[in-house]
């Protein structure tokens, strides 16, 4: 029964957090902030989430983008 639990439990950890844990806190930030944002305010929120795709995305993109140059994956290898 407990490997069960723990099996669930590192399931959803691998599925939400993944390869990038910054990204996972850059989307619950995001979701916080809208939340706060739609609960304080009576201005339309809609656009937080897209904003925050707009840097969370290309920001992950360069920075795995920038771990894995130099390592010789390129197809200019010969």
């Amino acid at each position: 029964m407990i490997h069960a639990v723990k099996a669930f439990f590192a399931f959803w950890y691998d599925f939400i957090v993944g390869d990038d844990w910054q990204v996972a806190v850059a989307v619950v930030l995001a979701l916080a902030g809208t939340f706060w944002l739609a609960a304080t305010t009576a201005i339309p929120v809609w656009w937080v989430l897209p904003a925050a795709v707009a840097v969370v995305l290309p920001t992950s993109l360069w920075r795995a983008a920038r771990s894995t140059s130099g390592t010789g994956s390129g197809s200019d290898t010969g």
